[in-house]
């Protein structure tokens, strides 16, 4: 490495490390509140959409469950985990819970509607569809570890 880039990522002797410097930034300007409000309502706003589309079009989605082999009879417990769960981390209330559960069910989900398909297309949109859902169990597993963050109802009850 050439001195005068060695003299830039260096800094008293330490390499520079950008995961420092971004973690920094967030902490010290008190970013970090905002931030994980921002995640959590990112996290919420599909099951809150998705569970709203199961409520106002349930006979189409208990007849698609039956299609999938699903019981259609299971259908207000799924709009419970996912319209309440989508509700209580919109809300920061025992959104640990709420992330353990709603990470089950996009696991759940993704093997039982994301599979396969007759055509080509399918097969590509399923799989999309079937990845996204293990991406947001990471995201959501990872909010269960780390809890709603300060701009919650969970940290004003525990205050």
């Amino acid at each position: 490495m050439s001195s005068s880039i060695n003299k830039h990522l260096n800094k008293g002797g330490k390499m520079f490390n950008p995961n420092v410097v971004v973690k920094n930034i967030v902490t010290q300007s008190g970013a970090d509140s905002f931030i994980s409000l921002v995640a959590r309502l990112l996290i919420a706003y599909i099951f809150l959409v998705a569970g709203w589309g199961k409520i106002t079009g349930y006979a189409a989605t208990a007849g698609y469950m039956e299609s999938m082999g699903v019981p259609g009879g299971i259908l207000p417990l799924v709009i419970l985990v996912e319209f309440g769960g989508g509700l209580a981390l919109l809300f920061g209330f025992q959104a640990r819970f709420a992330a353990f559960g709603l990470g089950i069910f996009s696991i759940l989900t993704a093997f039982l509607f994301h599979q396969g398909g007759a055509d080509a297309a399918t097969q590509y949109n399923n799989g999309i569809h079937f990845m996204k859902n293990l991406a947001m169990a990471g995201g959501l597993f990872f909010l269960m570890l780390h809890g709603a963050g300060r701009i919650s109802l969970d940290h004003a009850i525990e205050k």
